[in-house]
């Protein structure tokens, strides 16, 4: 190791275990949050929001959405591309002179190898590129690489904006393919050495992964796009709200990600601190489990519609951070419905469940990370249901245990949020709205599988039909007609949208939080 590395290394880890600093260094970039949702940091694994946020900086796409414009497809390690829609093929010439954080030169060999990767383990995120026609098997034929110019091919009948949009999403991310199989374990292809170290060609590179604990980056000061102007992130796990507004005030950090509104609130009249507001992607919900047959009464379903106080919960303590919504595609995209018909009301909420025979009293247990603000909705939800003779016995975890617990299928009704995976409609309606194959052995990342709920037919012939239509507005239309069928039959209650503020120290400049965990870039941030 260099001098270099052997220095940035002792200051990160530094930064990391020192007590109250009063002020952090003008080269990093010091964060307060709640990163207890990471499963996995490997891209081609990776599903949660926080570790969305890593792979974005520390790895790249052959197109992407950038910090300079997070609403604009651009070249990534791609320069160029040609489309050719009768063939259903993309051409992309790659950039000449990229790097992984290795030193390794960009290969086509590595597009090709990584998405292979995504395919073989088969993980969470695999299904995004298996929706172009990619197996495991056939990925090598559907993929080409010669010299600097990689053939993609798919099947199906989808819009190019579709198909690039795919090649944008996370799993898409290129990695060093050389480097990672070099530390294979098994047949794990790199996997769990990728969970510890990074292999892109991103802005930074990781220094350090301690879950629940801390994730430092260190700058690549050979990036493409050009290096970033502070040399360290550093990302101190901090639960909670009151404790990272303290250090975001006393000095210790720069940057504090989640407050809750009375945090918020509590930071005006400081005038060294800033907090900026971001429109975000993600619903939050809650959703019964069909494996448990109590909860798959559709009327229990359209009782629980009229049993949240949407209102009341987004004007007190959701305050600033979220708006009602009612649908699973997010208000300010094509194809958003924006309508919300729903409201508190115990007494039709009554009628229903007793006209739809639902014996009462009944007890849900309700998974919920143990965070603000799932644990104050979930406070929320118990006291509204309550009146109506639902019980909810809230089951408080971190972030990755009641996620993993919701794929593997073992809750009853659960809270949680969902963003799309890709900026195309398709992403949440495959999500909310289809279900290809309900058995227990034929996973898939959506909320459909995951509540072991199947739609109805006509509900899955709409959402393919939407996928390959080729009008736009049509296109939209069906989405809009497909909300409007998950609000009427489906165990999920869509309550919210969320809306990101970020307190930050007022010399932070140059953040971008677009709409999305895969918006999130730091190589812009300076300290003036």
């Amino acid at each position: 190791m260099s001098f270099l590395r052997t220095t940035l290394a002792v200051s990160l880890i530094a930064l990391a275990t020192a007590p109250a600093l009063a002020a952090t260094p003008d080269t990093a970039l010091v964060i307060a949050q709640n990163i207890d949702d990471i499963v996995t940091i490997d891209p081609a694994t990776a599903y949660e929001f926080s570790s969305g946020e890593y792979v974005t900086n520390t790895y790249d796409q052959l197109v992407r959405y950038d910090a300079t414009d997070t609403t604009t497809l651009s070249p990534g390690l791609a320069e160029s591309w040609e489309v050719d829609t009768a063939a259903k093929t993309v051409v992309f010439k790659l950039r000449e002179g990229v790097t992984f954080h290795s030193g390794n030169p960009l290969r086509g060999a590595d597009v090709v190898g990584s998405w292979k990767r995504v395919l073989v383990l088969n993980k969470a995120p695999a299904f995004i590129l298996g929706t172009l026609g990619w197996t495991a098997e056939n990925i090598e034929e559907m993929v080409t690489a010669d010299g600097n110019t990689v053939t993609v091919r798919w099947e199906g009948d989808f819009a190019p904006s579709f198909v690039l949009n795919v090649l944008a999403s996370r799993p898409a991310s290129i990695v060093d393919v050389e480097t990672a199989m070099a530390n294979a374990t098994d047949d794990d292809m790199g996997h769990a050495w990728l969970n510890a170290n990074s292999a892109g060609t991103g802005p930074f590179k990781l220094a350090r992964f301690a879950p629940g604990e801390v994730m430092m980056l260190a700058a690549n000061p050979d990036y493409f796009g050009g290096a970033p102007k502070v040399e360290q992130v550093l990302i101190r796990h901090v639960a909670e709200a009151a404790t990272q507004r303290l250090l975001l005030e006393s000095g210790d950090v720069d940057m504090a990600k989640n407050l809750s509104p009375d945090q918020v609130a509590g930071l005006a009249g400081n005038a060294a601190v800033k907090v900026e507001t971001y429109p975000q992607t993600a619903v939050h919900w809650i959703s019964f489990n069909q494996k448990t047959e109590a909860l798959q009464n559709p009327a229990l379903w359209e009782a629980a519609r009229y049993l949240v106080d949407y209102q009341g919960m987004a004007d007190s303590f959701l305050k600033g951070q979220m708006d009602v919504h009612q649908a699973f595609w997010p208000e300010g995209f094509p194809g958003a419905l924006t309508e919300t018909p729903f409201s508190y009301d115990l007494e039709k909420a009554k009628q229903i469940l007793a006209e739809g025979g639902v014996t009462t009293p009944l007890k849900i247990e309700l998974d919920v990370i143990n965070s603000a603000p799932f644990t104050d909705i979930a406070a929320s939800l118990q006291q509204t249901f309550a009146p109506a003779g639902i019980d909810f016995e809230i089951l408080p975890g971190t972030g990755a245990q009641v996620i993993t617990k919701y794929r593997a299928r073992t809750h009853q009704g659960m809270l949680l949020y969902w963003g799309p995976d890709f900026m195309d409609p398709h992403s949440n309606a495959k999500a909310f709205a289809y279900n290809a194959d309900n058995s227990d052995d034929k996973y898939v990342s959506t909320t459909t599988w995951r509540n072991a709920w199947m739609p109805p037919e006509e509900m899955n012939a709409k959402t393919l039909a939407a996928l390959s239509e080729q009008d736009e507005d049509t296109r939209n239309q069906m989405y809009l007609e497909l909300q409007k069928s998950v609000q009427d039959e489906s165990p999920f209650v869509i309550m919210f949208q969320a809306i990101k503020q970020v307190a930050m120290a007022e010399k932070v400049q140059g953040y971008v939080n677009g709409a999305s965990a895969d918006f999130v870039f730091y190589r812009l941030v300076e300290k003036n």
